[in-house]
């Protein structure tokens, strides 16, 4: 497929769906300012996609789990946001952070729920419960009914992962 067949398939895709596509996100979040925005990142993710798009049998259901996807992604970042901003209130005043130091620790935060979330779900349970909880790799293990040294493979897992998310 040419590269102007294929801008002009993106155009007719957004033409024929955008309005569609826009009202679809507005219900499920009731503000026209981010249905709008995550509309505009829905089509500069298909943008990035290479994917032919005459092929597309069902353009809708297409674009709309493109947009879930965002939209979880907006939600996820809207409770991060929220904890954060609850936790930060608990706080002397004079230790509040600059807006831009706050933002950097969101964007911190949001990239530590993702590299949680790839990890298997043991690994990711173990490591919480060692960090967050303060359980002992032993009360893990009784937890998660698997041996100590698993818990140990686990952590090492985990670990990894939080020293190349560092390096990133």
């Amino acid at each position: 497929m040419s590269l102007v067949s294929s801008q002009q398939s993106l155009q007719q895709l957004y033409r024929e769906h955008s309005s569609w596509l826009n009202g679809w996100l507005r219900r499920r979040l009731g503000c026209a300012e981010n249905a709008a925005d995550l509309a505009q990142d829905t089509f500069l993710r298909v943008l990035s996609k290479e994917r032919e798009l005459p092929a597309l049998r069902e353009p809708r259901a297409y674009l709309s789990t493109i947009a879930h996807s965002l939209l979880v992604n907006h939600w996820r970042r809207q409770a991060i946001e929220r904890a954060y901003l609850e936790a930060l209130a608990l706080q002397p005043e004079q230790h509040a952070p600059s807006p831009e130091a706050a933002e950097l620790i969101i964007e911190t935060l949001l990239a530590i729920d993702a590299m949680l979330l790839r990890l298997p779900s043991k690994v990711r349970e173990a490591f919480l419960l060692s960090q967050l909880d303060g359980l002992t790799y032993a009360a893990i293990a009784m937890r998660l009914q698997v041996s100590e040294r698993m818990v140990k493979k686990y952590m090492a897992q985990a670990m990894l992962q939080c020293l190349l998310l560092a390096e990133g």
